[in-house]
């Protein structure tokens, strides 16, 4: 059984460590964190990315150390999820969900150790550091541990590492090819892909997921852009409340488990003495959503009209999913309302 690689111990982050497994590499070995084919694809290689500390890279400056004898298993990953995302939503849907949670993951930690790297010597030195939080890197342990299943090929028994849901943005609606959102305190980051959006909760073991299937259920149509944030802001919210971290257990390949496995990871969460989620609240989730709606000019206050029931473009007000042009004349009703009050 491989033994898996903790960079939290003594904190072993930066170039001249292969990400996955620790080993020294040296200053060529390394990868992309957001593929050639991306920034191919979508023009990000200069186009800047704003660090915690209101400094400031480019999406091709990012880059992971990485050990030549993986380098193919990286590459194959991000060949699948290529091939997957020329050909739409659905074959993003088809792949098997660790593969695309493994393609977010990769991304996501390439940001968390630029981030971790540049608050050694900030620019403005952030809020809330990451390092000093230790229930953050509890989280972001488990998150890696969870991640070494890039290394060889590993089944996640009977679990599915991070909830990762894939949404379909009606093209009727103007909205940038690309965009990246990403909240390391909550470990999640949403994607969006030409018309698909992927959205994915990192270390929740599939709780979210569980807690989300109908509205996921509900979403599958094309959506307003306002409905895909109003969806991202759930999800979020949702990790969010999430009151658990998983302990992750590495063990060796049986018969009953999947074929071809060199890495089993076991989870579990104390389901008895914890509680998996904190109690909702309609105002912080309103807070969430207003964050993810400045673009229709959607207040709190509106959002929280009813404070019983925020405001949502995902539903009517009956309570049963809306199409796009549905949320899109909601949008003109509240954009009127919005300057027709006194101010």
């Amino acid at each position: 059984m491989i033994t898996l690689y903790d960079p939290f111990e003594g904190m072993q982050f930066g170039p001249g460590r292969c990400f996955l497994t620790g080993q020294p590499v040296t200053e060529a070995d390394t990868i992309p964190v957001f593929a050639d084919w991306l920034q191919g694809t979508y023009g990000l290689a200069e186009r800047p990315l704003y660090l915690l500390d209101q400094s400031q890279t480019t999406y091709g400056a990012l880059r992971l150390p990485l050990a030549p004898a993986l380098r193919p298993r990286l590459d194959a990953l991000e060949a699948e999820v290529q091939a997957a995302a020329q050909a739409g939503p659905a074959a993003l849907r088809a792949l098997p969900p660790d593969r695309l949670w493994q393609w977010l993951g990769k991304m996501f930690y390439g940001i968390f150790v630029t981030e971790l790297i540049q608050q050694q010597e900030p620019l403005i030195k952030p809020q809330y550091p990451l390092a000093e939080n230790v229930q953050l890197v509890q989280r972001f342990r488990a998150f890696f541990q969870l991640l070494q299943g890039l290394r060889v090929p590993t089944d996640y028994a009977d679990f599915v590492p991070g909830s990762v849901f894939v949404l379909e943005a009606d093209s009727a609606y103007d909205a940038p090819a690309f965009e990246l959102d990403d909240d390391l305190n909550t470990l999640v980051m949403s994607v969006k892909l030409g018309q698909a959006v992927i959205v994915g909760t990192l270390v929740d073991i599939g709780f979210i997921g569980q807690a989300m299937r109908q509205v996921y259920a509900d979403a599958q149509r094309p959506l307003h852009p306002a409905q895909v944030a109003e969806f991202k802001a759930r999800a979020y919210y949702g990790a969010y409340l999430l009151a658990v971290v998983p302990d992750i257990y590495p063990r060796r390949p049986t018969p009953a488990d999947a074929p071809g496995a060199e890495l089993v990871l076991d989870a579990l969460v104390d389901d008895v003495t914890s509680t998996i989620f904190n109690p909702w609240e309609n105002l912080a989730y309103g807070h969430t959503l207003a964050g993810l709606w400045p673009r229709w000019g959607l207040t709190e206050a509106q959002i929280l009209a009813n404070p019983f029931q925020p405001l949502s473009l995902l539903y009517d007000a009956a309570s049963q999913p809306q199409p796009a042009a549905a949320a899109a004349e909601q949008l003109a009703v509240l954009a009127y309302q919005n300057k027709t009050q006194p101010n």
